[in-house]
């Protein structure tokens, strides 16, 4: 008998009904969705869960993988991930009852709808009408790091977009850069950003103890650094030996260096924010 499972994966892992009764009967098929082999996506089209939640959606509503979703599937950071697959349909497509999803209704270009999902540029807009400055900017300083997306491409779409969320997304567009090396320390930007305390670089290289020293955060002129500590452990003594000795040469050169945590940028920003004014203050 005909592996149904086997014949979808041979065809990507998604077919139409009228491909797969070319090999198969329609009780074969039948009974291959009803043992949970197959899955019925919408009506004529059937796929294999492998695919995942988001392409399943997609596919079951014939859009696209779009928002957070779309930067989950990029590999951008997120603070939180969507509970439900986020997809875009075509305009004017009439709702239909489906897969759980949140849906988004917009022009769907050819080429999205070749790979069921929002380009890199459309990802980032996307994530910036829903998402809060410091999340969106995060999204957008990751985009840029990877190389799949250029500053002054994602300052002209911001520009060019309409309606919800327009101000956000020019706004990140104009902070984002592609010097910001992990979340966390996009987060941490974006607090500085948004109370108006500037003058903090990202990535700056300090020559302190005859090396080279690069930091999160910097500000020349106040000698401050400011390191977004994340969950990573030092993972050897010697590298929490490298670490101490790296703190040490930047305060031994006259930088005063301050270390925030996750649970601190992303749980009491306020204190974060106070902390780094009152640094500035006395550097000043």
């Amino acid at each position: 008998m005909p592996d149904v499972a086997e014949i979808l994966a041979r065809l990507g892992g998604v077919a139409t009904a009228a491909e797969l009764l070319r090999v198969v009967s329609p009780g074969v098929l039948k009974a291959a969705v009803q043992q949970g082999e197959v899955e019925r996506l919408s009506r004529g089209v059937y796929g294999l869960s492998i695919l995942g939640p988001d392409r399943l959606a997609a596919i079951a509503y014939d859009g696209v993988i779009s928002y957070t979703s779309a930067a989950a599937a990029w590999g951008l950071p997120l603070l939180v991930r969507p509970e439900k697959p986020h997809v875009t349909v075509p305009a004017h497509r009439r709702p239909r009852p489906g897969r759980p999803a949140e849906l988004h209704w917009a022009a769907v270009t050819p080429a999205e709808r070749a790979v069921r999902l929002t380009c890199p540029l459309r990802t980032v807009l996307d994530c910036s009408r829903i998402l809060p400055f410091g999340e969106a900017l995060a999204v957008a300083d990751a985009a840029l790091a990877k190389g799949g997306l250029a500053a002054d491409e994602l300052r002209a779409g911001a520009q060019a977009m309409r309606g919800p969320g327009r101000p956000n997304a020019v706004r990140v567009a104009a902070e984002a850069c592609t010097g910001a090396d992990s979340f966390l320390e996009s987060m941490l930007r974006s607090l500085l950003i948004s109370a108006g305390v500037e003058g903090f670089e990202p990535q700056v290289v300090v020559s302190a103890g005859g090396i080279s020293v690069r930091v999160d955060l910097g500000h020349r002129t106040a000698r401050i650094a400011l390191e977004a500590e994340g969950y990573e452990f030092h993972g050897s003594a010697a590298k929490f030996a490298a670490d101490c000795r790296r703190y040490d040469d930047l305060v031994a050169a006259g930088w005063l260096v301050l270390r925030f945590t996750y649970q601190q940028v992303i749980g009491d920003p306020a204190w974060v924010v106070e902390t780094v004014r009152k640094a500035l203050n006395d550097r000043r």
